[in-house]
């Protein structure tokens, strides 16, 4: 029985008396998201399994370890969406949002799904804000895109972050990296988690991933990709980071920043919070040149972030940003006898038609309760309605802060007029 009326590991509910928090938080990403260019997407909340084997990786931990998995009755094999981005990149093919011209910037608000465990910050079902930039292979866009989680910190009042990039190559410059890499890691293959031991012949890339303290520990020797970048990749950086010097973004090189999903190539960037301990990445993206190819599309370069909004929101009230309450109640109507029940509905429905924030009483309260649920409710106005007011056609609206009161007619209009 208790099953029925618990939550599942990793899971959580936003209640009425926080989600004002959530709907703050993304109306100031859609608005700087429009603002930046980029429309919204939305998109299947599970695809094809394939689709993120192909797209995500198969050597990585999303889909070794952490997605949620299974066959529909068809058949077929169904996960539930562990990121963004090839979903987003699976309808820009599949609809052809190319033919209407590059680039196609959109971003998405979304629910995701991996298995990890649960801890501060991290759970089985998530929300990203993602942006996607699809057909700029230029330096430009990754200034933009990256420019745009900046402007979002700004508007948030987000402070004690730190901005961090690397580039991570291309096909052409990557094997080589890859060489290094993997004699360098084999000379300490006894000592890696049998994961890593795994990915040394296949990518040894993603050892630098690792979660194990061992393997970190090891990969802090590892080469640096930055020492093996051909000169178009080496451009292509550099470019980057003088444009981000130029709108006065800040910004360090860490050569330890891989990310986890296998599409990144070139631009791989982080920000950082100093406020939020071992969790501290609040925000994750860089390029992804080969990923549209990869799931059957023509060559076309893309790029993107994603960030949790439960990060966010932590490093929010981890630097005390207050979050506004909307206003509640703003007149509750009151009323008095069988006689004034249907004249105060119909005067509700009014009011609220005219958009004003009325409310009333429907579990049958005497008026004494009436006016504390008005309290309770945090009623700036009340009026109560009762057969005198009928007959006479008007009553006293009450400031419920200072008790003083104004006479008003039974009118929607006028009321209104009142109390706005």
């Amino acid at each position: 029985m208790a099953d029925l009326i618990t939550k599942p590991k990793g899971t959580y509910d936003v209640l009425p008396s926080e989600s004002y928090r959530w709907q703050y938080l993304e109306s100031v990403l859609r608005e700087a998201a429009s603002d930046f260019g980029y429309k919204e997407i939305r998109f299947p909340t599970f695809e094809y399994t394939e689709l993120f084997i192909r797209g995500v990786g198969d050597t990585t931990d999303v889909v070794q370890k952490e997605m949620f998995t299974f066959t529909d009755r068809g058949g077929r094999s169904i996960t539930l969406r562990p990121e963004g981005t090839a979903s987003v990149v699976r309808s820009f093919l599949e609809n052809s949002l190319y033919g209407a011209g590059l680039p196609v910037k959109c971003f998405y608000i979304a629910p995701n799904f991996r298995g990890e465990q649960p801890q501060a910050g991290r759970y089985r079902e998530f929300y990203q804000f993602g942006v996607e930039y699809l057909g700029s292979p230029c330096p430009s866009a990754d200034a933009e895109v990256i420019s745009l989680y900046a402007t979002i910190l700004d508007r948030l009042g987000v402070r004690n972050t730190q901005l961090t990039i690397n580039s991570i190559g291309c096909p052409e410059c990557r094997p080589k990296f890859h060489a290094a890499l993997r004699a360098f890691f084999e000379s300490r293959q006894a000592e890696l988690c049998p994961t890593c031991l795994d990915r040394l012949s296949r990518n040894p890339l993603r050892i630098l991933d690792c979660k194990s303290p061992i393997c970190q520990k090891i990969a802090e020797g590892a080469p640096s990709c930055l020492d093996h970048l051909c000169p178009d990749c080496h451009e292509h950086i550099e470019k980057t980071k003088e444009m981000l010097t130029a709108m006065g973004i800040a910004f360090i090189v860490n050569p330890g920043i891989v990310r986890g999903l296998d599409y990144y190539t070139r631009t791989v960037f982080e920000f950082i919070s100093t406020d939020l301990g071992a969790q501290s990445t609040i925000c994750g993206g860089g390029r992804y040149d080969g990923l549209i190819e990869t799931l059957g599309g023509q060559p076309t370069p893309g790029l993107g972030f994603a960030s949790g909004l439960e990060r966010l929101l932590m490093v929010m009230d981890a630097q005390g940003i207050e979050i506004s309450k909307p206003e509640g109640c703003r007149i509750f109507l009151a009323a008095l006898g069988e006689a004034a029940e249907v004249p105060v509905q119909k005067l509700v429905y009014e009011l609220r038609k005219l958009g004003v924030r009325a409310e009333r009483d429907t579990t049958g309260r005497g008026l004494k309760a009436q006016m504390k649920y008005a309290d309770r409710l945090g009623a700036v106005y009340s009026m109560v309605i009762g057969d005198n007011e009928l007959t006479a056609g008007k009553s006293n609206i009450k400031n419920m802060s200072t008790g003083g009161v104004i006479e008003c007619t039974l009118t929607a209009e006028d009321i209104k007029n009142a109390v706005m």
